[in-house]
């Protein structure tokens, strides 16, 4: 079913941006659904990424050493990155399954740098922030974020844009999980300053292409450069 959206997409394209746990929904019964990192999914993921000649990422669930990983995967058609999910869901019994990441990353992708995180990691800005330097363009989050609490999605990836002064991605899931858990997606991209420059019909699949300027952002952070006047920290991890 992705293959054929995907193979629909008939505008030029440099990112597709899948949901968290793309292959399997949200799910702590990580035995039944893990693959390795040579699976599948991102042998699928691969395909993809040639044949349109894009970079793909989304999360899955991976196997490694023993342990689980709530995994995104940034596949571009000459190789693959990945990002293991920082804060993991403790309500839900994530942090009981699957194995936290240390780690983060930006990617620096056709003249554009991206900052890739997986859903809760939304709610702990500092996460987000970083440092006190805008040293990423774009902040991407993928998730399986509920419906009852979509207000907080809403709002919170409008903090990210304007206290980051950054595009902003969020890329959610739609429709009832199995478990009587309901997603009405919310999907959204936000401009620098928290506008949004694009959103996908709440509770229907889909898909849109949406164009970022990057001049504009750097006129907008060299006019209102606010990230002169913030505090230096360092993160623990």
């Amino acid at each position: 079913m992705l293959t054929d959206k995907i193979e629909a997409i008939s505008e030029p394209t440099d990112i597709i941006v899948l949901p968290e746990m793309f292959s399997t929904g949200f799910t702590m019964n990580a035995a039944a659904f893990a693959e390795t990192m040579d699976g599948p999914t991102l042998q699928w993921m691969q395909q993809i990424a040639i044949k349109k000649d894009c970079a793909i990422t989304g999360s899955l669930i991976i196997t490694e050493d023993g342990k689980f990983f709530n995994r995104l995967i940034w596949m571009m058609p000459n190789g693959h990155i990945h990002y293991d999910k920082r804060h993991l869901f403790s309500l839900a019994g994530e942090d009981k399954t699957y194995t936290a990441g240390q780690l983060q990353w930006i990617v620096s992708y056709r003249d554009w740098r991206i900052f890739p995180l997986i859903c809760y990691d939304l709610r702990f800005p500092v996460w987000s922030r970083r440092n006190k330097k805008l040293d990423y363009d774009v902040l991407l989050y993928v998730a399986n974020w509920p419906e009852r609490r979509n207000f907080a999605w809403k709002q919170l990836l409008i903090a990210r844009a304007i206290e980051n002064q950054s595009y902003v991605v969020g890329v959610n899931r739609v429709g009832n999980d199995g478990h009587n858990v309901y997603h009405s997606g919310d999907s959204v991209v936000l401009d620098y300053k928290g506008t949004t420059l694009s959103a996908l019909p709440t509770e229907l699949e889909g898909h849109q292409t949406v164009i970022l300027k990057k001049e504009e952002l750097k006129e907008f952070r060299n006019h209102f450069a606010f990230g002169n006047d913030g505090d230096e920290f360092t993160l623990g991890a």
